[in-house]
């Protein structure tokens, strides 16, 4: 998908100041560096203006994504995402209804054939107790592994489907789309677990970022992006329940 700078800025920009700009990015367009596709930095360029991704969410993904105007900004950003201080809060519309008011998925991941993210271990060595899923350091896999760790509200259910709010602790590649699949909670539309093509986009959506930032005063950053009418559209929702969810899930976070 081409993108044209001059509409994302006018239209996804939530925050902005003199060394970073955050935009609420629609599902389908890529941050950076995606093969044969444009995207956000590229078009950014192109129309004169360079902005350095402080993390990246994927192609599938609405919402929050962070890019700084200033290496410096962006380097003070970035350590906080790889010291694993940064806030981040995730929604999910995810199949089947039998998930915990709220659980931990402790579950490391190894990259597999084509370069694909899974379970450093069998599927049928995935345990849980007191709402938590790990595996056995037994049954690991004999591959290079990563531990990754994703906490998890329940906010909504309906008879086919439940919203989560996820922060995940560690910010691996595909984590919260492979932890979810795996415990058997597939997101709704994910292309990497989904074939049946059914449904017009994935639902997860970054909602919530929170960041130290020494340049502003309060020094910090608290960004929210709202996800559009698109996102709701498996539990048939209307603008006030919307608004409903996301208040109980803020609650939630809030009192965790």
């Amino acid at each position: 998908m081409d993108v044209d700078w001059a509409q994302v800025r006018r239209e996804c920009v939530v925050f902005e100041d003199a060394a970073v700009v955050a935009l609420n990015k629609p599902a389908g367009i890529s941050v950076t560096g995606e093969r044969h596709d444009s995207d956000i930095v590229e078009a950014a360029a192109a129309a004169g203006e360079t902005l350095y991704p402080v993390h990246r969410i994927d192609k599938v993904t609405s919402g929050l994504v962070l890019l700084a105007k200033e290496l410096g900004a962006h380097g003070q950003l970035t350590r906080q995402f790889n010291k694993q201080t940064a806030e981040k809060a995730y929604l999910a519309i995810v199949e089947s209804t039998g998930l915990p008011d709220r659980g931990v998925i402790e579950l490391p991941l190894s990259v597999g054939r084509k370069n694909r993210v899974r379970i450093a271990a069998p599927r049928e060595s995935i345990r849980t107790a007191a709402d938590r899923w790990f595996v056995d350091p037994a049954d690991l896999l004999d591959t290079k592994n990563y531990p990754s760790i994703t906490r998890f509200l329940t906010v909504h259910r309906d008879e086919d489907h439940t919203v989560l709010a996820l922060r995940p602790i560690t910010g691996r590649r595909h984590q919260i789309r492979v932890h979810l699949a795996w415990i058997g909670h597939p997101i709704v539309g994910d292309p990497l677990f989904d074939k049946s093509g059914r449904h017009e986009r994935t639902h997860l959506h970054s909602w919530q970022l929170g960041l130290a930032a020494p340049w502003r005063t309060p020094p910090e950053l608290a960004l929210t992006a709202t996800p559009g009418p698109d996102f709701w559209r498996p539990v048939r929702t209307e603008e006030h329940d919307a608004e409903a969810i996301l208040d109980r899930a803020d609650q939630l976070l809030r009192d965790r």
